[in-house]
């Protein structure tokens, strides 16, 4: 665990020494869980939200885009639960003055058992080697019999205080606290407040005056903005069900804990699509979505061993089936993802507190009815986070030397060809212009003539250009360079003319999106 606690924060420092993400207002010393993207973050993060748009609006005939305003009418919150319900369980510790989620608490603490075992199974799969039975041993070893017993009892106390009726149990939640001997990871004391509830959402006034101000909220999801829109794109663009309406956008979470980087932040962005089908479907094109979603995460090739659904123990009260996808990240598999069912939910409640007909009548069989919804939610900087950790290498060479390399797919790699002079004379930076001149309308392409061939390669590879060309005297005779991969650091001639076209098939979203069926 210490090992991969190192990586993350290699990558942290990746990212800010090679202008992925930026503490915001640094020179400010900075605001917490906000962040900057910088020149090369910027491009990754534009690219993974062009494959998830193509993906969605390109592949899909029945899924278009919409773009819905952060600032929306107050009542929309009401409706949607969020002014009544979008709190988070928090506790103080008197000592250290410090506020935590209490459910993040007792997730960890859960967690903790879960790792003792791992330990324990890993020992002694060391000490038995080949003919180790792993699933004996998890049956038959006391010590692993005892953790599992105490994580299944704390699982078991916790799914009923957060299942509790009428909400979440604070009191129940408080003494799993003291029960369990959590304590505050800065002071390392016990001593905390009760539980109580504190809502997410960001505040702001809108108008001139401020008696004449009305209270308005920063939008905690971007969901609601497609559901308000229903009627006005179903209508204009002649939608029949099922389809969906995709959207990417900024949304506001006045988080507590908000740490792990960009993990979890106060203003992020989402990537989301809401199917709307007709009720009774629901769970057959959760489970279509379900297969869908894997299949474009993991053709990232990433590795289908570091994906894993997750489903929810407690579904939230308008939802009849909900999982989330899990990437493995050097802290745990955490969710990238999250893909629910949210029955007619939101339509009903906007038909409700608007006084509109929200419905959809279906000429197939002279009805009408509220469609009901598939949602998937994705988060950009988890995203891009589970990007960054899973390409993130520190490789030894053949010379004994290592090398820090980012193998991005080539298709999200921010700049996609380096192109070098060897020197900085004899015609050769003109050559080098000449052909960035004549490849960068189809692709990111950077000059550089600073320093040696070898520094040059290297920062590259720090910040994932999968190609690099060098211009030498012999492309002045011949027309040929030397073409440099990123991953292999393989070497070869070819023509000028070639490059194009042996660059472009692999670095555009299009080679992705035709890795899915």
């Amino acid at each position: 665990m210490a090992q991969q606690e190192d990586i993350f924060k290699k990558v942290v420092s990746h990212c800010k020494e090679y202008g992925f993400v930026f503490p915001s207002s640094e020179i400010y010393d900075g605001l917490g869980a906000v962040y900057d993207y910088g020149q090369n973050g910027v491009e990754l993060k534009n690219n993974i939200k062009q494959y998830w748009w193509q993906y969605m609006v390109l592949l899909h005939e029945n899924i278009v885009g919409l773009d819905s305003a952060i600032f929306m009418h107050p009542t929309i919150w009401k409706a949607s639960g969020h002014v009544d319900a979008f709190n988070d369980p928090l506790i103080d510790n008197r000592d250290s003055k410090k506020r935590y989620r209490a459910d993040v608490l007792i997730e960890e603490q859960i967690a903790k058992y879960e790792d003792k075992i791992e330990k324990e199974v890993a020992k002694a799969k060391k000490r038995f080697g080949d003919s180790f039975d792993e699933a004996q041993y998890r049956t038959t070893s006391a010590r692993v019999l005892e953790e599992q017993a105490k994580r299944d009892n704390l699982h078991k106390r916790y799914q009923e205080v957060m299942n509790a009726e009428g909400g979440i149990n604070l009191e129940g939640m408080k003494q799993i606290i003291l029960d369990e001997e959590i304590v505050c990871p800065l002071s390392g004391t016990r001593n905390w407040t009760d539980v109580r509830q504190f809502n997410l959402m960001f505040k702001t006034e809108m108008g001139a005056a401020a008696e004449g101000a009305s209270t308005i909220y920063l939008r905690p999801e971007t969901a609601q903005g497609i559901f308000v829109n229903y009627l006005n794109v179903q209508k204009t663009g002649r939608m029949k069900v099922p389809f969906g309406i995709a959207q990417i956008g900024k949304a506001f979470r006045n988080e507590i804990v908000a740490r792990q980087f960009i993990f979890r932040m106060r203003e992020f962005e989402q990537m989301e699509m809401q199917f709307f089908v007709k009720p009774g479907t629901e769970l057959q094109w959760f489970d279509e979505w379900k297969k869908r979603r894997m299949a474009w995460h993991q053709a990232l090739g990433f590795g289908a061993e570091n994906y894993r659904f997750h489903d929810h123990d407690k579904l939230a009260h308008y939802a009849n089936a909900a999982t989330d996808v899990e990437f493995k990240l050097p802290f745990g598999f955490k969710e990238v993802e999250g893909i629910h069912s949210r029955t007619d939910f939101d339509l009903s409640q906007h038909a409700k507190f608007s006084g509109k007909k929200i419905e959809y009548f279906d000429p197939e069989d002279n009805t009408s009815y509220t469609p009901y919804v598939i949602e998937t939610s994705i988060g950009v900087d988890r995203m891009f986070l589970s990007i960054m950790c899973h390409s993130y290498c520190e490789e030894k060479l053949e010379d004994g030397q290592t090398r820090t390399v980012l193998r991005l797919p080539a298709a999200l790699a921010p700049v996609k060809l380096a192109v070098f002079p060897l020197t900085k004379k004899d015609g050769l930076p003109e050559k080098a212009r000449e052909i960035i001149d004549s490849l960068k309308f189809h692709f990111n392409c950077k000059y550089e003539e600073k320093d040696q061939i070898g520094k040059r390669y290297r920062r590259q590879d720090a910040i994932g250009t999968p190609f690099c060309v060098t211009v030498d005297n012999q492309t002045l005779e011949d027309n040929t360079v030397t073409l440099r991969y990123r991953d292999t650091m393989k070497q070869e001639r070819v023509n000028i003319s070639d490059l194009r076209g042996i660059i472009e098939d692999q670095v555009t979203i299009t080679s992705l999106l035709k890795n899915l069926k």
